[in-house]
């Protein structure tokens, strides 16, 4: 496989890094390369030639809807094969989130999955980080934000997502006091939907005095 498509570029240079070879061996929709390289270590010797498959994701984002007026937060489940496999009960907790198209700004794409898998609008958001997910084998880099949306009663009967990714999402509203004792009996097992909560929490008094303010 020798064309390289747009998530597989080759391996950027870097001081002290040395590819070797840099091979496309899965043009799907998640590419994956195999790379030989070496580095230079920390003492300032080299590195033994390793080889790493690299799968590459591109830029991801999730956001956290926030009603400060009642104080609840947006969540979702849904069905998720990976976990299943990882031995976890596959219903997923986690919060809205998805792909970056090809130059498409990650805020506006934050926006756009908050409507697509949860009917939400938030009209404030703020950013809380980009973190990487899977740093010994995914080049996956999540864009992470909080945003301010009025919530309604969560239906149990609506789902919401795009059905030619045969996508069934529920939304979950509830108050943060109960998402944030879920993150601390490890209800929560999503890392991206921890992370917001932790930083709600942490920003949790503030949000409320200046998101209720207008």
């Amino acid at each position: 496989m020798s064309a390289r498509p747009p998530k597989a570029p080759p391996i950027a240079p870097y001081p002290g890094l040395e590819i070797r070879d840099d091979e496309l061996v899965w043009s799907g929709r998640f590419p994956l390369q195999r790379v030989r390289f070496t580095y230079e270590r920390f003492d300032g010797a080299r590195s033994p030639e390793l080889t790493w498959e690299l799968w590459r994701r591109g830029s991801g984002v999730a956001m956290l809807p926030f009603d400060p007026w009642t104080d609840r937060v947006a969540l979702i489940e849904q069905f998720r094969l990976p976990v299943h496999a990882a031995g976890l009960p596959p219903i997923h907790t986690e919060c809205v989130a998805g792909l970056l198209e090809q130059g498409e700004d990650p805020e506006e794409a934050a926006r756009r999955e908050t409507q697509e898998e949860a009917g939400l609008a938030p009209d404030l958001v703020e950013k809380i980080g980009q973190y990487m997910l899977l740093q010994g084998g995914c080049d996956e880099l999540m864009h992470l934000y909080c945003g301010r949306a009025r919530l309604p009663e969560a239906d149990a009967t609506a789902t919401h997502g795009l059905a030619h990714e045969g996508e069934d999402i529920r939304l979950l509203v509830m108050p943060a006091a109960r998402a944030f004792a879920m993150l601390d009996a490890n209800e929560i097992r999503n890392a991206t939907c921890a992370l917001t909560l932790f930083w709600l929490r942490q920003n949790h008094a503030r949000l409320r005095t200046e998101w209720t303010r207008s």
